[in-house]
């Protein structure tokens, strides 16, 4: 099977927006990130998968924590912005949580510390122990086929 047919395929699953942020010698980092999920509830564990080749990578392999934000569906200008495919400059607001950097107006701020890590194929897994949590009622943004979306509530 090609690349492209597994990607294209991965893409029919939707999901979360989240942009994972750390901090390295006094600088913020931050990627979009959609490989994202809760894996225990004691402990508390989430996991983030990053490409070896993404430059978040080497940051997270140098932090000892990490904050996972997810995405508001007002938030689809920062998934852009992180994700790197808008050129023009923009200045980043990040607020703090539990010390490390985080994007307000969220749907969902996790702050969590390095579990473990481990080398999946071409990804990293990068297990996050929860230490606390920010929610607000939000609509999330969605990502469906390589596009975003809102999430529609059925009653």
């Amino acid at each position: 099977m090609d690349d492209r047919l597994f990607k294209t395929a991965m893409s029919k699953f939707a999901t979360g927006v989240t942009v994972i942020t750390t901090e390295v010698n006094g600088e913020v980092h931050g990627m979009t990130a959609n490989a994202f999920m809760s894996v225990s509830l004691d402990p508390k564990l989430i996991v983030v998968s990053v490409a070896h080749k993404a430059r978040m990578h080497d940051y997270l392999k140098q932090s000892d924590s990490f904050a996972v934000t997810i995405l508001s569906e007002a938030q689809q200008h920062l998934s852009t912005y992180f994700a790197g495919k808008r050129k023009e400059d923009q200045s980043v607001a990040f607020d703090r949580f539990e010390q490390l950097p985080i994007l307000k107006d969220a749907v969902v701020n996790i702050v969590c510390s390095q579990y473990a890590n481990h080398v999946a194929g071409d990804h990293t897994l990068f297990i996050g122990e929860v230490s606390n949590i920010q929610l607000s009622d939000q609509a999330p943004l969605a990502y469906f086929s390589g596009k975003y979306g809102t999430v529609q509530i059925a009653e």
